[in-house]
């Protein structure tokens, strides 16, 4: 029980309490970036997960046999392994989406979410737990980056996309354009600042509120 117990620890502190994004504030860089529409948050997110949990599992596997001296350089090298994979998937099966991201797919290879994850937990525990580690941290990510997208992409652009794959797209119309104006400011990017602060403010918000009912 208390194995089963730790290891669902390990997958849901990334969702919230260790949420990379917003308590940890760690890749901000993609954060604010690329978060234009709902679409490229996910986007992001979901090819920062992949190589989260790559990363976690390799680096979990290897850490026994790589000397303390160039543990770093060596984590970097499985990270760009992983990134470079993962854009090259992306070019090949999403242009769009991989066009949109542009520098900050091979920039995921410095994102401090990933190698600090590597150093401060892959490193020093099993394959699994370190797997559950780098999906949770992931999703937490992703669902940040999705929801930040998606705000701006509404209040912006008065739209939502959730897909899209050259012809073929999923956008929903939340409001008209000619009924009622958008505040093109969150889809720049002072917008993805504001956005971020009051997702903050909303996150220590429900923290306090869960605090004084414990």
């Amino acid at each position: 029980m208390a194995d089963k117990t730790s290891a669902w620890q390990d997958f849901t502190k990334g969702l919230w309490k260790e949420n990379p994004a917003l308590v940890l504030l760690l890749g901000m860089c993609p954060t604010l970036a690329v978060t234009t529409s709902g679409f490229n948050g996910l986007g992001m997110g979901l090819a920062s997960t992949a190589v989260l949990v790559g990363s976690n599992v390799i680096i979990s596997l290897i850490a026994g046999f790589i000397p303390k001296k160039v543990r770093i350089p060596s984590y970097i090298v499985v990270i760009a392994t992983l990134v470079t994979l993962v854009d090259m998937f992306m070019a090949a099966y999403s242009p769009e989406l991989h066009e949109a991201l542009g520098i900050f797919i091979p920039l995921i290879v410095v994102n401090c979410i990933i190698l600090g994850r590597a150093e401060a937990f892959a490193s020093r525990n099993g394959v699994w737990r370190s797997l559950l580690d780098g999906l949770g941290i992931g999703l937490g990510f992703t669902l940040t980056l999705f929801v930040l997208g998606s705000i701006r992409e509404i209040l912006g652009n008065g739209t939502l996309t959730l897909f899209q794959y050259k012809d073929h797209v999923l956008r929903w119309v939340i409001f008209y354009k000619e009924a009622i104006n958008p505040i093109l400011v969150f889809i720049l990017a002072p917008g993805a600042f504001i956005t971020l602060g009051f997702l903050l403010a909303a996150k220590n918000y429900i923290d306090q509120l869960r605090g004084a009912d414990n």
